[in-house]
């Protein structure tokens, strides 16, 4: 691969690729799954890396590396005890001068990745002590970690990072489980609202961060699904979260964009109000609940569509002609304000080379463009 798929995806987000777009489908749980089960590569990727893996595939990266850049620093009261329960739970204690949290994760033999037992917020005190967590979390910027990803993988895509989670989705993801953070709404509204402040500030501190580092196509990792996050509470918690990180990151030239990767009908008619320059991981039929048209009028010609082919289309249940057409009608509805890609990742089960089916496709359309 003789491509700089860096200065591709910059021109492509900041609307200097004069039209052209970018291939840019994660493949990592691909890859992960196959690692963890002990499954060998097919030819001819046997023995690569992932990073080898898009060279080989001749296809941009989306590089959220560099998410590791950015490092979140405790208080220096805060220290982590960990313990293992049995051969397959460990229970983790964080200590703080305001009191504990407590966390039991179960490892599994399907993948990498352990189940919750017990999350971090179970109870309102242990709410109140991740409300002081944040409140005493600074940031801090890694240049010699920035100048390792610049040399080992730069050449795959513009350097890109994404925030935590804003205030509902922190709870659902990161601290309680959405049921037990459904309820946590409705009981300790005082509490949560306290914990909500704490996490736009900790975040403002990480914008601070941001704004001058030279990463400048930022993500919110949030996960986005209609059916946890009713319309009523994404205007009330979410939009206006959104609006204020979105206001601050624009105003030092980053591209902004948010992760909505499960139902999202009921919120597609906020798109506009919330400032983003895109919206990653929809999916459309036969996968999520909205056709590709309906993505479109919702995004209109301004707010880019990042990702969009069904991951099932990548698997052998669908032809490599479904493929294609879904392929060429997201290009047809949404170039130049595209960054294609997978919704959200192929599977362990997918075929890499109909990742390079649609990377042909791509090239095609782009050489109509000529050479930048």
């Amino acid at each position: 691969m003789s491509r700089n798929f860096a200065e591709l995806h910059r021109q492509v987000v900041f609307g200097e690729s004069e039209g052209r777009i970018i291939w840019q489908p994660r493949i990592g749980c691909w890859l992960t799954d196959k690692e963890f089960a002990q499954e060998p590569f097919p030819a001819p990727f046997t023995g690569m890396n992932l990073y080898e893996i898009y060279r080989e595939l001749d296809c941009s990266a989306r590089l959220y590396e560099f998410n590791s850049c950015f490092r979140r620093i405790e208080h220096p009261a805060v220290s982590i005890t960990r313990e293992p329960l049995n051969d397959s739970d460990t229970k983790t204690v964080i200590h703080t001068p305001v009191g504990d949290q407590v966390q039991i994760l179960h490892r599994t033999t399907s993948n990498w990745h352990p189940i919750t037992v017990k999350w971090e917020v179970s109870s309102e005190d242990e709410l109140k002590v991740a409300t002081w967590r944040e409140e005493n979390t600074t940031w801090e910027w890694d240049q010699a970690r920035y100048d390792e990803l610049q040399t080992t993988v730069g050449d795959l895509g513009a350097p890109t990072m994404f925030m935590p989670r804003m205030n509902v989705q922190s709870l659902y993801i990161e601290k309680m489980g959405s049921q037990a953070g459904i309820y946590a709404i409705y009981d300790w509204p005082d509490t949560v609202g306290a914990y909500f402040r704490a996490l736009d500030e900790s975040h403002d501190r990480l914008i601070d961060v941001i704004n001058a580092s030279p990463v400048d196509i930022i993500n919110f990792g949030e996960n986005i699904h209609a059916g946890t996050l009713h319309p009523k509470w994404f205007r009330t918690y979410h939009l206006p979260a959104c609006q204020h990180r979105t206001e601050r990151l624009h105003a030092a030239g980053k591209f902004v964009c948010s992760h909505w990767d499960g139902d999202v009908k009921a919120l597609l008619p906020y798109v506009h109000e919330t400032g983003l320059d895109g919206i990653e991981a929809i999916t459309p039929y036969p996968q999520g609940d909205v056709t590709l048209e309906e993505i479109k009028e919702a995004l209109g010609d301004d707010i880019f569509l990042i990702d969009g082919v069904p991951a099932i289309y990548f698997d052998a249940t669908f032809s490599v002609e479904t493929l294609v057409e879904c392929t060429e009608r997201i290009i047809e509805l949404f170039a130049p304000k595209l960054v294609l890609g997978i919704s959200d990742e192929i599977s362990s089960t997918g075929d890499l080379e109909r990742v390079r089916i649609v990377g042909e496709i791509v090239d095609a359309y782009n050489g109509q463009f000529g050479s930048l």
